[in-house]
């Protein structure tokens, strides 16, 4: 199931890198317009922030499967690996319940934009894309923080080098 799952959170993170990539061209040609010939791209502001908010949906699933988020372990730090594993998989639980919270919430407002015909100020780009990539990237994070909550880490468990059988 995991792999599965890691399978469609490296499809999602190869979109948002293409994103990523259309986001480097456009802010590139417009700043090179403004600095050297007077004239800049319209609503490069606006595609660059509806990039970047999906970008940021779609690579949420990858960080969450390899456990990219930020760990504070100040008071766990010393306790048994097995105490930190447990604490591990229900805080994937938590975050993956949040994570559904955000992706139905992410949803409903794409459903509204899309109802709506919300568009952008300048160019009148949909807006409704962005909110479906953040409900998608969501969904799929919640998804995994479930699984991993239920199932364990895989091979990105983390474990104490000291005790047997860790393979950190």
């Amino acid at each position: 199931m995991l792999n599965f799952l890691e399978a469609l959170a490296r499809g999602l993170a190869w979109m948002a890198g293409l994103l990523l990539a259309f986001i480097l061209v456009l802010a590139t040609l417009s700043i090179l317009g403004r600095e050297t010939l007077g004239w800049s791209l319209p609503g490069d502001y606006e595609g660059v922030a509806l990039a970047t908010a999906a970008a940021v949906g779609l690579f949420m699933p990858l960080c969450q499967m390899h456990r990219g988020h930020i760990v504070v372990d100040f008071f766990t730090a010393r306790a048994p690996g097995r105490v930190n594993a447990a604490l591990d998989r229900l805080a994937a639980g938590v975050l993956g319940l949040a994570f559904l919270l955000l992706a139905w919430r992410a949803g409903i407002g794409g459903l509204e934009s899309f109802e709506n015909r919300s568009t952008t100020m300048l160019l009148g780009v949909p807006e409704w894309p962005a909110y479906t990539s953040l409900a998608l990237g969501f969904a799929l994070s919640g998804l995994i923080g479930l699984a991993q909550c239920a199932a364990g880490f895989g091979r990105h468990e983390r474990c104490d080098p000291a005790e047997p059988g860790c393979r950190a």
